[in-house]
């Protein structure tokens, strides 16, 4: 039930603001003044546009204040399985100083690098409850496409949609991602409460029973896998042959688009090839859910198929493909890795946070990576700039998996992470949402265009 009623509250929270753009379209007002040239993957992804602005990389207080802000946005943002692109993009336009494109792809250059780190990190520590990966390969091989391909729907909507618009749509998914998360956080806690309680009763009866022998417990083996154990157990070559297959005929197909004119047929046979690469794959691992799914059911096994608790369903599979686009276009409009609909909906699905947080991330990797190399060709980002912000990501990503992993195990509460992943997202709501109104109160205030605009004029 609480899912249909945040379903319900997007679906119509989105359609009053979009219906709104109707009303106050201004057809006097300058076209021009917040309309890109369509770059693919290289857009201000709904930000507003500026000339080029690229500060040089010196040691003064804007510097150290953006290391702090991008170091702690990094750590907790991968830890929750986010990625911080709604923090990352606000501090460099405001606090460095960068032009909103510039600062989209240096976000994407920060979460690809904490990503990658939080990855590497998470491949070498085991599943919690179970003798599995801790990263979930089936709901990232049927999430990954859908991210991949909702990213080019998001970057095509950051040209036609008004910037206002944007800033609200953004407003309204974050609130509610943060708000449902928080309860869901809640939800565990409470939970957690009533598992620790039981487990103090049972070692207090243990401790008041009466011992035969000290020493029996050394007779019970405790397996302890050594780290290269681990690393292996959690790797699964064919998942990721699949998922680099996706990334690189993404990463062609955009590539080869940013040498035909916009709007031309090429570019748009181009774009559409997209589609069917996503659903083939989509559909290939939808289909093996589906089929597993059901003849475990038939078989009187109730044990779910991979992490998620449901059962899996033609609609359950069909709403996992529309989150994914949503989560994509997202990740287009913000230059975020389209994780702040990956976390919410896999802890949603029944995934425990560890593996939700490790599943998320992993998909992150690719989306933002596919993302940096765009950017790199259309020469979107400073190279020093670059290098330092994913070195300072990269420390990050292992300091924030380190701290809240222990610190998980020292507390035995897991929705630690649940709470990091809400706060993480509203304060990215706070830090967009207050550039969003400022930028649009400027932009009423010298009576700009404020309706939809035109994808190819």
């Amino acid at each position: 039930m609480a899912t249909r009623g945040f379903i319900l509250y997007l679906i119509s929270g989105f359609s009053v603001a979009i219906l709104a753009t109707f009303f106050i379209t201004n057809p006097n007002s300058n076209l021009s003044s917040n309309h890109n040239s369509n770059d693919g993957l290289s857009l201000s992804n709904g930000l507003g546009t500026s000339d080029r602005v690229w500060p040089k990389l010196a040691f003064n207080w804007r510097v150290i204040l953006a290391t702090v802000i991008g170091f702690f946005g990094s750590a907790f943002g991968t830890v929750g399985g986010v990625g911080g692109g709604g923090i990352f993009v606000p501090m460099l336009n405001l606090v460095v100083g960068f032009d909103t494109k510039s600062a989209a792809a240096l976000s994407k250059c920060m979460i690809m690098g904490a990503s990658t780190s939080s990855v590497w990190y998470n491949l070498r520590v085991p599943h919690p409850t179970k003798e599995v990966p801790i990263i979930d390969y089936d709901l990232a091989l049927l999430f990954q496409p859908m991210l991949m391909l909702g990213i080019t729907f998001g970057v095509a909507l950051s040209v036609v949609f008004p910037f206002w618009l944007i800033t609200i749509l953004i407003i309204i998914l974050f609130v509610g991602t943060s708000s449902r998360s928080f309860v869901k956080g809640i939800e565990m806690w409470k939970q957690e409460t009533i598992l620790n309680q039981e487990y103090v009763k049972q070692q207090e009866a243990q401790t008041n029973s009466v011992h035969i022998d000290a020493d029996y417990d050394l007779l019970v083996p405790q397996e302890e896998k050594s780290g290269l154990e681990i690393l292996k157990s959690n790797l699964r070559w064919k998942g990721i042959l699949v998922l680099m297959i996706v990334w690189i005929s993404f990463l062609l197909l955009q590539v080869i688009k940013n040498f035909t004119k916009d709007c031309s047929l090429w570019y748009w046979v181009l774009n559409f090839m997209q589609i069917p690469v996503a659903l083939v794959v989509y559909g290939f691992e939808a289909v093996k859910l589906y089929k597993e799914s059901k003849e475990r059911r038939m078989n009187g096994n109730m044990e779910s198929v991979c992490e998620a608790t449901i059962q899996w369903s033609a609609l359950q599979l069909a709403f996992c493909a529309f989150a994914g686009l949503l989560g994509g276009t997202v990740g287009g409009l913000l230059g975020s890795g389209g994780g702040f609909i990956l976390g919410p909906l896999l802890l949603e699905l029944g995934v425990i946070p560890q593996v939700a947080s490790a599943t998320a991330t992993f998909v992150m990797m690719f989306s933002s990576s596919l993302s940096v190399i765009e950017f790199y060709f259309l020469g979107r980002f400073p190279i020093p700039y670059a290098l330092f912000l994913i070195a300072v990501s990269v420390a990050a990503g292992f300091w924030g998996q380190f701290f809240v992993r222990k610190l998980v195990l020292v507390l035995k509460r897991a929705s630690v992470i649940v709470f990091i992943l809400s706060a993480v997202i509203f304060a990215s709501a706070l830090t967009m949402g207050v550039v969003g109104i400022e930028k649009s109160l400027s932009m009423i205030h010298n009576h700009e265009y404020m309706g939809f605009l035109a994808f190819c004029s």
